[in-house]
């Protein structure tokens, strides 16, 4: 069945790149609902921002989702990372101003918010989005593809960076049940030292601290405490990429591979996905596959004790 939040919770701290303090709560919702963002901060016109492939705007550092408005929310991916690992289908997040909260980094702290609440079930059928032949897209700087799978969502990714602390790195993982929460969900945003020193030229990252991100130089991890997994760069992109593949408004089935892609990466290929005939259909999922969809049956027990 699809479900929600079985009641609300709350997450203060500051934006990533604005620096601003943000308090983002996530709300019960109806059964087809889906995900919808609304700014509080917002008196006069449409507050409402839909978590939708088509409602985002390509920029290289965060998923950013704008309404026809142009009222938008920035940093979108670890919170929609922990909807859809977690099994949550419809939400409503109050957020009052532009940016979500970065909290750790990661999206561990949603996580137990939202396990720590509960989850529950609606009375509605849950649809899936089943691919059914492979769509590609391509860049200079890396590539994306989903194609058809074994009934649930599985995923390959591959970064490769010229500072020893990352290097090359691959991870392979069955998204069934709690591999999300268990694998993924702690993993934190990274970053090398000089590409901190770019963005805050360029008036970004003013809310990164060593405390929110991982920040590598050469062969150094400079954050205090170190990495929580050897491969933890990749985790976190794995992570990334299951909140912008969330945006598709419905679980997928299917394979998605990522070879050096990020969020502009994969909101592209959702749009080549849904503009390709033939490529997917929307089905109900049977009992034997909603046991293998992300988030089923998962437990506070299994959040990753480093977090």
């Amino acid at each position: 069945m699809q479900t929600t939040i079985r009641s609300a919770i709350s997450f203060t701290g500051v934006g990533l790149h604005s620096g601003k303090p943000a308090r983002l709560t996530i709300c019960p919702a109806s059964a087809e609902y889906g995900v919808w963002f609304k700014r509080t901060d917002i008196a006069v016109g449409d507050a409402m921002v839909p978590a939708r492939w088509d409602a985002t705007e390509h920029t290289p550092l965060c998923t950013r989702i704008c309404n026809r408005l142009g009222v938008s929310v920035s940093t979108i991916e670890h919170v929609m990372a922990a909807l859809a690992g977690c099994g949550i289908h419809n939400a409503l997040i109050e957020i009052d101003g532009p940016e979500v909260p970065i909290l750790d980094g990661s999206a561990a702290p949603f996580v137990r918010g939202i396990l720590a609440r509960g989850v529950r079930e609606l009375n509605a059928d849950v649809r899936v989005i089943e691919i059914l032949k492979k769509v590609e897209v391509k860049t200079d700087q890396g590539w994306a593809r989903l194609e058809p799978g074994s009934g649930g969502l599985t995923m390959d990714f591959h970064i490769n960076f010229a500072d020893r602390a990352i290097g090359t790195q691959n991870k392979s993982l069955d998204m069934r049940n709690g591999t999300f929460v268990r694998e993924l969900c702690d993993s934190r945003t990274f970053c090398r030292q000089a590409d901190v020193d770019a963005m805050r030229e360029k008036g970004l990252a003013l809310g990164g601290t060593m405390d929110n991100a991982v920040v590598v130089d050469g062969d150094r991890v400079l954050s205090p405490g170190g990495l929580r997994h050897k491969d933890e760069a990749v985790r976190h992109k794995m992570l990334d990429a299951l909140g912008d593949l969330a945006l598709a408004g419905a679980p997928i089935l299917g394979h998605y591979t990522g070879h050096k892609a990020g969020h502009t990466l994969t909101n592209l290929l959702l749009r080549e996905l849904f503009n390709t005939p033939g490529a997917y259909r929307m089905t109900l999922v049977s009992q034997e596959t909603a046991a293998r969809l992300p988030g089923a049956g998962v437990e506070r027990a299994e959040i990753p004790a480093v977090a």
